[in-house]
Parts: C-alpha cells; sequence; structure tokens
C-alpha cells in the first residue's frame, strides 16, 4: 500500500469547504425531523386509531426502505410528478428529514411510554388540558429520558448525510471525491473525509455526555 498525501494536503480546505453544507444540512434536518417526529409520536399515544394507523404506515416505510431510495425518489422522481426540479440542498434535507422522523417518533413515544402512567391520571382528573399536560409534564420528563438515543440519533444523521453526494451537493463527501478525482488518489481525500465525520462525531458525543450528566444533576 503506497499512501501519498503531498497531493491531497493541497485539497484539504477546498474539502473542508463542503462542512459548512454538511452542517447546514443536518442542522436544518435534524430540527425539521424533531418537530415531526414529535407530532408522528403524539399520533402514535393518540386514542384516534386512523392517526395511529397513519403514524405506524409512515414510521414502516421509512424505517423499511433505503434512505438512498428515499432521497433519489425526492431528487429525481418528484420533479416528474411536479414539473419542476428541486433544489438539491432542499432535496436532502426533506429526506433526511424524513427518514429521521421516523427514528425519533419511535424514540419520543417509548420516552412518554415509560413514564409513570399515574402522572397522567392524575393530571387528567384535575382537569388538565391535554396540550397543556403534553408541553409541561409529559414532553419534558420524556426528553429527559431520551436525550442520549437523541444524540445518537443525530450522530446517525451525521453520518448519513455523507450520502447527498449522489446528487451532485458539495458536501464533505462531494468534495473529498472531486479531490480524487483530480488527482486521481482518491484513498487520501477519503481518509481526510473520514476523519472530518469522525472529529464531528466525537464533538456531538462529547455533548451529549455532558447534557447527560447536567440532566442528571438536575434530578
Amino acid at each position: 500500500m503506497n499512501l501519498d498525501f503531498s497531493a491531497t494536503i493541497p485539497q484539504i480546505p477546498f474539502i473542508l469547504e463542503g462542512l459548512a453544507i454538511t452542517l447546514k444540512i443536518v442542522i436544518v434536518s435534524a430540527i425539521i425531523g424533531l418537530i415531526l417526529g414529535i407530532v408522528l409520536s403524539l399520533c402514535k399515544i393518540s386514542t384516534f386509531r386512523p392517526l395511529i394507523w397513519i403514524a405506524d404506515f409512515y414510521t414502516s416505510v421509512f424505517r423499511g426502505t433505503p434512505l438512498v431510495l428515499q432521497l433519489m425518489i425526492v431528487y429525481f422522481g418528484l420533479p416528474q410528478l411536479l414539473g419542476f426540479q428541486i433544489d438539491q440542498f432542499w432535496a436532502a434535507v426533506v429526506a433526511l428529514s424524513l427518514n429521521s422522523a421516523a427514528y425519533v417518533s419511535e424514540i419520543i413515544r417509548a420516552g412518554i411510554n415509560a413514564i409513570d402512567k399515574g402522572q397522567k391520571e392524575a393530571a387528567v382528573a384535575l382537569g388538565v388540558p391535554y396540550g397543556k399536560m403534553m408541553k409541561d409534564l409529559l414532553l419534558p420528563q420524556a426528553f429527559k429520558n431520551i436525550s442520549p438515543a437523541i444524540v445518537n440519533e443525530l450522530i446517525t444523521l451525521t453520518k448519513e448525510s455523507a450520502i447527498v453526494t449522489v446528487i451532485g451537493l458539495g458536501d464533505v463527501m462531494r468534495r473529498a471525491y472531486q479531490a480524487g478525482a483530480a488527482t486521481y488518489n482518491y484513498l487520501e481525500p477519503l481518509i481526510i473525509a473520514g476523519l472530518i465525520y469522525y472529529v464531528l462525531v466525537l464533538i456531538l458525543t462529547f455533548i451529549g455526555k455532558a447534557v447527560e450528566r447536567k440532566l442528571k444533576s438536575n434530578d
């Protein structure tokens, strides 16, 4: 094996320029995925069966099909129905957030169901409105319990964001591939890209553990 980073080092700034796109995709997708995940989780624990069926079917579809397929349907398939091309960035955000929401909804649902049922029954007996009970009582406790799982999902989302290279979006992975094509040495730029993703995961892991310690200290 012969590794030669001499041609790759000048390409590092070019690869790092894709970091801004990667972070933007992850942040926007995580926010939308979290919001949609909360909505889906509330549907899953509702007493209205059609909502439960819809939420469960949604989760089954997005967890049961490859993310790359979902991304390609959004970017290449939907324009055929809509009659206009979707921007690469927003196609990536739509696919990643819809996929993430399916997993987040299961995490939140499990967190809510883990809360002592007596608290919910007491709130109902006191006449607390459902929305207020969720906002002030159940969801805050659920998020405290599921924070490690949410961080893990964010880490997964960060790594999966590399898949946007298949639609030509200039993220870290795409730029690493372009750097390899320019020098005819693909391994070295891909190693650089791997290190960038690894550092991102380490940072998220550190933040997640810090948040978990903070929440435990507040108990």
